[in-house]
């Protein structure tokens, strides 16, 4: 066993040369920062040597959870980022893959290519530019989805988007899809390329029409891809963004817009307390991975592909 292992080794070593840089990466700044978790566990004081740190225990996790008056913004950043979280993906899901499916069936290749690469393109912007244009197009004067629903006389007076929390989480969910959902596509394509095109031919033979091939080949065909892109994001499931709901927010719709990202940033470092926003860090990144486990588990379970 070990002589079949050390063989393997050494007949693999180039890719393990390769991917050594990598790993290094990954542990240096990965790993290796998770030893600031243990400020969650002290009352951590800046300039003190670890060990004239004071050790409370639990006392910053009972500060979020068990006394929540002494935190009131907790589980409100934790509903907000809940509930972006959960808009983001269905909405993220079922755009990318009807948008794969309806781009599958173009048989014009040049269109095809030209449509795909526009749809991608905003992927590659910064959130700050995204911030900006979804800003100018909200505007109450001269904003263009103002423009059109008064020239439509859906409505008789501008309305103020970015005033009114009611608007804020589907204006989230639809940046999010305008931003990402061609670079999502890509992926969902890839799949269906793989598909072997003899089904398609044999569900023609048995009639079926464009429709009826998409949903008994093409969305059986990547399914395996759409749940464990359905784990990973479960696993991500605490983690709405920052940028967006940061560069968005004010103080009229703060109450919906506060994620747990930005409690951290507010009442942990612009407070310098440090312990209390790495307490609410750990907590985010644990049941992170607590749901990547569980949804891996139950697609086990269920008897479907899954990550390990």
């Amino acid at each position: 066993m070990e002589k079949r292992f050390i063989d393997k080794v050494i007949n693999q070593r180039q890719l393990i040369f390769m991917s050594l840089p990598l790993v290094l990466y990954v542990i240096l700044f990965a790993y290796v920062p998770l030893w600031g978790w243990t400020m969650a566990f002290q009352d951590f004081r800046p300039g003190r040597a670890f060990s004239d740190q004071e050790w409370v225990g639990l006392q910053w996790f009972r500060h979020l959870f068990v006394y929540p008056e002494s935190s009131p913004h907790f589980f409100q950043a934790m509903r907000n980022t809940l509930a972006m979280s959960v808009i983001n993906m269905i909405l993220g899901f079922t755009t990318a893959i009807g948008f794969a499916l309806l781009l599958n069936e173009l048989k014009n290749i040049r269109f095809k290519r030209i449509v795909q690469t526009v749809s991608y393109l905003p992927h590659f912007l910064s959130w700050v530019i995204v911030t900006g244009i979804v800003s100018t197009m909200l505007a109450v004067e001269n904003g263009a989805i103002n423009d059109l629903l008064m020239f439509l006389r859906i409505i008789n007076e501008p309305i103020l988007f970015l005033s009114e929390p009611n608007y804020f989480w589907g204006i989230v969910g639809a940046t999010f899809v305008w931003k990402e959902v061609g670079w999502n596509t890509i992926i969902y394509l890839a799949a269906i390329a793989g598909i072997d095109p003899g089904l398609y031919e044999a569900a023609e033979i048995d009639g079926c029409n464009r429709f009826r091939k998409m949903w008994h080949v093409t969305l059986p065909g990547i399914k395996p891809t759409i749940i464990v892109l359905l784990i990973l994001s479960i696993g991500r499931l605490l983690d709405a963004g920052f940028e967006l709901q940061w560069l968005l927010r004010n103080g009229l719709i703060q109450d919906v817009s506060d994620t747990i990202n930005i409690y951290v940033l507010i009442h942990g470092i612009r407070t310098s307390n440090f312990s209390l926003g790495t307490a609410a860090g750990m907590f985010q990144n644990v049941t992170n991975i607590t749901l990547l486990f569980l949804a891996n588990w139950l697609a086990k379970r269920a008897g479907e592909v899954r990550l390990i």
